[in-house]
């Protein structure tokens, strides 16, 4: 039977509650309302398109922003939990130094 590293087995060090289950726990709560609010929707969509740039932040951010729309959209598919992981995926990725690392 081989020693798996806790990033090897989905669990943080010290703890055996899977990874994937603590950010579920730290993502905002699943029971909000998003009423539709095509106003809101318009007005962040804009914002998006306004710092939409050459950088892969600014590019990043305008993305976080579109799915944060989409919250309050009628024909959005999303959830605070989504956006969550996402941008946590994004930040780890930030964090191991790109893709093509």
């Amino acid at each position: 039977m081989s020693e798996e590293t806790p990033a090897e087995n989905g669990t943080d060090a010290g703890d055996e509650t899977p990874a994937d289950d603590v950010d579920w726990e730290m993502a905002p709560d699943s029971d909000a309302e998003f009423p539709n609010d095509p106003e809101k929707v318009e007005f962040i969509r804009e914002i998006a398109e306004d710092i939409y740039g050459e950088s892969s932040e600014s590019r990043q951010v305008s993305a976080i922003l579109y799915r944060v729309s989409d919250l309050y959209d009628p024909e959005g598919d999303t959830s605070p939990e989504e956006i969550y992981l996402n941008v946590r995926h994004i930040m780890d990725i930030k964090a191991q130094g790109g893709l093509d690392r």
